[in-house]
């Protein structure tokens, strides 16, 4: 799925897609994946014996340039939580457009341990590796919420998106919607591969103290 949505900001001054970015996110997938596919196939199987409803979860997003793609990730809530979402965002815990709520009922008990520890996001390395997001840059936003975007916030779509970024190892969901863009801008400007490969350290620091993480 595949829709244009946005005209990249000209202010915003972005490097073109260095080429050190696709072979990490390949790479580093590939490496991974002896040890990563026991902890999916345990994650996939407690999700289904726990919770009714399939073991994945996916949702339209917005990546670079306002192109939309299918987000895939394990599944965390009950299978009317998109039905249930608009009752709930007077209760947002986060300041800005990004709903957060630290007590979602939606959320399954396993939900909550995948939320905790970010393991939900695991099944995006797929979209990495579809070339739809990388490892590292803003997250992928939710079609409704750009639609309400400032002109500045747009800017965060100059770049794919990715699993971690600098905002998240900054306290996740503890930063507000404002602080985000300009750290994310502040991404997008200075991308290299120094930059990824320490936010992709500090990614496993932060998901242990579970920073933000709700």
């Amino acid at each position: 799925m595949s829709a244009l949505l946005f005209s990249r900001p000209a202010a915003l001054q972005v490097p073109a897609p260095a080429r050190h970015k696709r072979v990490l996110d390949v790479g580093l997938i590939v490496l991974a994946l002896p040890v990563l596919l026991p902890v999916v196939l345990l994650l996939a199987l407690a999700i289904k014996l726990t919770s009714p409803g399939p073991v994945l979860f996916f949702q339209t997003r917005v990546g670079r340039d306002g192109r939309r793609f299918r987000m895939v990730k394990f599944r965390s809530m009950y299978p009317d939580a998109e039905t249930r979402r608009a009752a709930l965002l007077a209760q947002s815990d986060r300041a800005g457009l990004c709903f957060k709520h630290k007590d979602d009922p939606r959320v399954t008990k396993v939900g909550r341990i995948l939320r905790r520890s970010s393991l939900d996001e695991l099944p995006q390395l797929w979209n990495v590796l579809r070339g739809e997001m990388s490892l590292v840059g803003p997250r992928p936003a939710l079609p409704e919420e750009v639609a309400l975007y400032s002109y500045e916030a747009k800017q965060r779509l100059a770049g794919l998106p990715g699993l971690t970024g600098l905002w998240q190892v900054s306290g996740r969901a503890n930063i507000g919607f404002d602080e985000m863009v300009a750290m994310d801008l502040r991404y997008l400007q200075e991308a290299s591969l120094r930059n990824d490969l320490m936010l992709i350290f500090r990614t496993f620091e932060a998901v242990a103290l579970a920073r933000g993480a709700y």
